[in-house]
């Protein structure tokens, strides 16, 4: 019986990574997106043609009622959700000083929160199954922290904590719970990164670039795999050697 993913942040980037090698792994695949539908469509399309039930559901992770109206749309569709990850994000740079009440809560809203009112809208289905995996994606810089990106920091450090709290509580009810936390990669989240800035950050990364999306999607299909099933409350962080 083919597994069902629902991939939150799955229009481009890793997500739509994530959702590519779900499917290539024999998974059917619902597509989360926000306001990239195009891309969402487009995917879905890619998908199906390739012989996944894949379909696209638009949310803001940032709003418990579309989070639950997705989730019932996916169910509606599917039936049950064996996997979530968890990879829809923002991001914004600059001074602490300069980070504003909304910036803050917006930054908050869809990295911490979005996390939350996901997992919790499908724990229902896995609890009573006594099976799931739930796989977020926080970052390098929610473990190390990044100056200029306080608001950044602080959410995908929420995230890790998230994980590793909610693994204890859901281990006894056979729901995994792993985190993944890339480097830098090279996705539209970076593309504004000047030339300077992009070759130094590839200097300091050991292995000498930036990572590419579908390298982080091997880690979190690992992770959402039988083959990781004593594996819960884990940090898996492919960063090319930059942090350590």
């Amino acid at each position: 019986m083919r597994r069902v993913a629902l991939v939150t942040g799955a229009s481009r980037g890793i997500g739509a990574a994530v959702a590519r090698r779900l499917a290539a792994d024999g998974c059917d695949v619902a597509i989360g997106y926000c306001r990239a539908e195009e891309a969402a469509l487009a995917l879905a399309a890619e998908l199906s043609a390739a012989g996944c039930r894949a379909e696209a559901f638009r949310a803001d992770v940032a709003s418990a009622a579309e989070v639950r109206d997705m989730v019932d749309k996916v169910l509606q569709k599917y039936y049950q959700i064996d996997i979530l990850v968890c990879s829809a994000g923002v991001a914004w740079q600059g001074l602490f000083g300069d980070t504003t009440e909304e910036i803050w809560r917006r930054i908050f809203a869809v990295n911490a929160d979005g996390t939350y009112r996901c997992c919790r809208a499908v724990l229902p289905g896995m609890l009573h199954r006594k099976s799931g995996r739930i796989v977020t994606v926080s970052s390098i810089w929610g473990l190390a922290g990044a100056s200029c990106e306080v608001a950044y920091s602080a959410s995908k450090a929420a995230v890790v904590g998230l994980t590793k709290a909610l693994a204890k509580e859901l281990g006894p009810s056979g729901i995994t719970v792993n985190c993944v936390a890339p480097g830098v990669i090279d996705t539209d989240m970076n593309a504004a990164l000047s030339r300077a800035d992009r070759e130094a950050l590839e200097e300091e990364t050991p292995l000498g670039r930036l990572g590419t999306p579908g390298e982080v999607a091997e880690a979190v299909c690992f992770l959402a795999s039988e083959r990781a099933s004593f594996i819960t409350g884990q940090i898996l962080s492919p960063n090319g050697g930059f942090l350590t």
